[in-house]
């Protein structure tokens, strides 16, 4: 199943990516979306992870993070993969992955590009307004080949 687990920069060093909750084109996403095609439930789901990675940012611990959203499309073994009840705040689509990801499962990165920053950084502070600005920018593609490189650019990142 792919997932996409909402991560900060510091995921991006890590040897591998921890257990957590994530998001998937699972058939209750599919089922909200009934007009979505796969590629298009797989989108909800990415967008969704990098709204994620705004929360994950604004957490006490996060404040030397970078302020670009993260987001790591994983191929993981479905056993590892269990859907989360929707209720209250939990979206549909929503999933916790029950063992960490190894690299060599991962399919992509997407982050932020440096323009976001400004807004991601007013985002993670409870500005709703800037979260509708990041939540509208487009997340760039990159190689998994590119994780070491793009840590340390990440790292310099004031």
């Amino acid at each position: 199943m792919r997932v996409y687990l909402p991560a900060t920069a510091s995921d991006l060093a890590a040897a591998r990516i921890s257990a957590r909750t994530a998001h998937a084109a699972t058939p209750t996403l599919a089922a909200v979306f009934p007009e979505e095609d796969q590629e298009g439930l797989e989108v909800s789901a990415s967008l969704c992870a990098a709204d994620a990675s705004v929360l994950l940012l604004a957490e006490p611990g996060a404040r030397d993070q970078a302020d670009r959203r993260v987001v790591i499309a994983a191929d993981v073994d479905d056993e590892l993969v269990r859907e989360v009840p929707v209720e209250g705040d939990v979206l549909p689509g929503t999933v916790q992955v029950t063992a960490a990801v190894e690299w060599e499962s991962v399919a992509a990165l997407l982050v932020d590009e440096a323009d976001a920053e400004a807004d991601v950084r007013a985002a993670r502070t409870g500005d709703e307004a800037a979260f509708e600005r990041a939540a509208d920018a487009d997340l760039l593609w990159y190689d998994v080949s590119e994780r070491a490189a793009l840590a340390q650019e990440l790292a310099a990142t004031p």
